[in-house]
């Protein structure tokens, strides 16, 4: 087999180095995003409890918002598939994401927090599948998906563990969750202003994989039983705003600690996305057995902790 030329490699070189920026530019819009919504959501168990929800309207809200913004990924991808509109979809879902978090701050009541909870789930299923095939395709000119991936979650759980470590700092001098929701507008507005360079810079990432193939036909099997065991996996965990509810009731955590506690796995998670990102490239999908156990083994512990 002959050796590449000189000018291929060169060209090899250069489009990796093109690839690798733009993950790094979306790892940092990501880092913003995380950092905004992350944090309200580490705080809104405790926020609706002062609006007076119980429990149940809680474990009401998290359910629905968690079903639209996962099931919705489903439209979202299939629309942005049949028009090719990558980014205007992407911004639009961001856009809807990100005014929905600093508005909790003007919410009075159970259910106007509500609509804006389930609005910003519903940004979120919008704008995460046609932003995931951008950054596909940057990771196939690279050669490594996992470590792409990786670079991009560990960049979204560290805006997610630095945002609730602010929100405890406010609640802490202030004890107020509406300052603490108003101050958000900040990370919002940069998240969107990283967005719009992106799509400067970048107005087409497509290219960035030069043979990247439009996916046609039926899906595998293994497809199918990988989705349904994700699915189980999910409804076996609790949303955080219900964890942080038991804790503020219990009185196993209470105040600013209840964000802190939710930093710390933020943290936890971006550190664990670089180190089994690399993992996954070199052992493929049987690292995600032992990990999928451990999750679910954890999902029990929120109910019997005490500190």
């Amino acid at each position: 087999m002959p050796f590449p030329s000189r000018s291929k490699s060169v060209r090899d070189g250069s489009s990796q180095y093109v690839a690798m920026r733009f993950v790094l530019l979306v790892g940092v819009l990501s880092f913003f995003a995380d950092f905004t919504y992350e944090s309200a959501r580490s705080i809104l168990g405790p926020f609706l409890l002062t609006l007076g929800a119980t429990a149940t309207a809680i474990g009401f809200i998290s359910g629905v918002g968690e079903l639209l913004g996962y099931g919705l990924r489903l439209v979202s991808g299939r629309w942005a598939d049949a028009t090719g509109k990558f980014w205007p979809i992407t911004i639009f879902g961001y856009v809807v994401q990100m005014a929905s978090v600093p508005a909790l701050a003007l919410s009075h009541t159970v259910w106007q927090a509500a609509l804006l909870i389930i609005l910003e789930r519903v940004g979120k299923a919008i704008r995460n599948p046609p932003r995931d095939v951008m950054l596909s395709h940057a990771g196939a000119r690279i050669g490594q998906y996992g470590f792409v991936f990786g670079i991009h979650e560990a960049m979204d759980q560290f805006g997610a563990m630095c945002g609730p470590l602010i929100i405890a700092a406010v609640i802490a001098h202030r004890g107020s969750y509406r300052e603490a929701f108003a101050i958000l507008v900040i990370p919002a507005v940069f998240n969107l202003t990283m967005l719009m360079l992106a799509r400067l810079l970048y107005p087409d990432p497509g290219p960035l994989d030069e043979h990247s193939l439009s996916a046609k036909g039926q899906f595998p099997g293994a497809f199918w039983v990988y989705l349904a065991g994700a699915g189980l996996v999910a409804a076996g965990f609790a949303d955080y705003p219900v964890i942080a509810y038991h804790f503020q009731v219990s009185g196993t955590v209470t105040g600013q600690w209840i964000a802190i506690f939710y930093a710390i796995a933020m943290g936890v998670s971006g550190t664990a996305s670089m180190i089994f990102g690399r993992m996954f490239d070199h052992h493929g999908f049987k690292i995600l057995l032992p990990l999928t156990i451990v999750c679910a083994a954890s999902a029990p512990l929120p109910r019997r902790s005490s500190f």
